[in-house]
């Protein structure tokens, strides 16, 4: 994400929400809405600045709570990222059309590479095996742009 990208600013929001939007059952967008948001909230690690993650959590989980109710934090989108739900977004052609066209100060390209690092930040917290369905996603993504 670039610098002047690195808020949740108003804009940022509402392409979210857009993204939502685009969702055709309750539980398709909100399972587009965890995923944008957590893609979101990964770039604006992508940084060598220093960053306030106090604050950064906490402009995310008021965005969460307004969107989405209580009951979700970014740590709960986090753990969603990690877990089978996400493959299911990550391969309906109507969120990724509608990430890119939105959300595009986070490559699409960029979302393999995003995930592994939710992946890894989640071993080394909670020192279980991250292999399953997250990382087949990332490897097949891996296999298709090599072209093997």
């Amino acid at each position: 994400m670039r610098p002047e990208n690195r808020k949740l600013d108003a804009a940022l929001q509402e392409k979210i929400l857009t993204v939502t939007r685009t969702g055709l059952t309750k539980k398709e967008a909100t399972g587009f809405f965890r995923v944008a948001v957590g893609l979101c909230y990964l770039a604006t690690l992508m940084t060598k600045e220093t960053l306030d993650f106090k604050l950064l959590d906490k402009e995310f989980n008021r965005f969460i709570y307004r969107s989405i109710g209580p009951g979700h934090s970014i740590t709960s989108i986090l753990q969603y990222m990690s877990g089978e739900g996400v493959v299911e977004v990550l391969d309906s052609k109507r969120f990724m059309r509608a990430f890119g066209d939105y959300c595009g100060q986070v490559p699409v390209e960029s979302i393999p590479f995003l995930l592994g690092l939710n992946l890894g930040v989640a071993k080394d917290f909670s020192g279980l095996d991250v292999r399953g369905p997250v990382a087949d996603w990332i490897e097949r993504q891996r296999i298709l742009r090599e072209g093997e």
